[in-house]
């Protein structure tokens, strides 16, 4: 399993990215092995306001429909568009071409209050 060290992390499986005053936000390797094939990802628009712990979009797997929680608080200022046409990018790159959304936080030090790589790694590996 790849567990990129640059990331933050949730218990509900998102990667976060930081980046200059904004975040990138997809699901983890994990979340997308546990889910199997992806069919179909639904994203919220652009200028869509996200709430931290609440769900914003759902990947639909052949098994299943999970929902997308936002790890933080903010603006989407950014859409992924190609998960649309190619929703198996998420099996294939969960952390290069399937980031899902671009959010300009309210309150950036969200961020800082999210899981590390080893945490998240600790908590899977609990739920085991």
């Amino acid at each position: 399993m790849s567990l990129p060290k640059d990331l933050y992390y949730t218990e509900e499986h998102e990667w976060v990215k930081k980046e200059e005053g904004k975040v990138r936000i997809g699901i983890t390797d994990f979340a997308q092995d546990e889910l199997g094939d992806i069919v179909f990802v639904e994203l919220p628009e652009v200028g869509d306001q996200v709430e931290a712990d609440e769900p914003f979009g759902s990947v639909e797997s052949v098994k299943t429909v999970s929902e997308l929680y936002a790890p933080v608080s903010g603006k989407v200022v950014e859409i992924n568009k190609e998960l649309e046409d190619s929703p198996e990018f998420v099996n294939e790159s969960p952390y290069d071409k399937a980031w899902m959304v671009v959010v300009e936080p309210s309150n950036p030090s969200d961020v800082d209050q999210l899981l590390s790589a080893e945490q998240y790694e600790e908590a899977i590996n609990q739920d085991e």
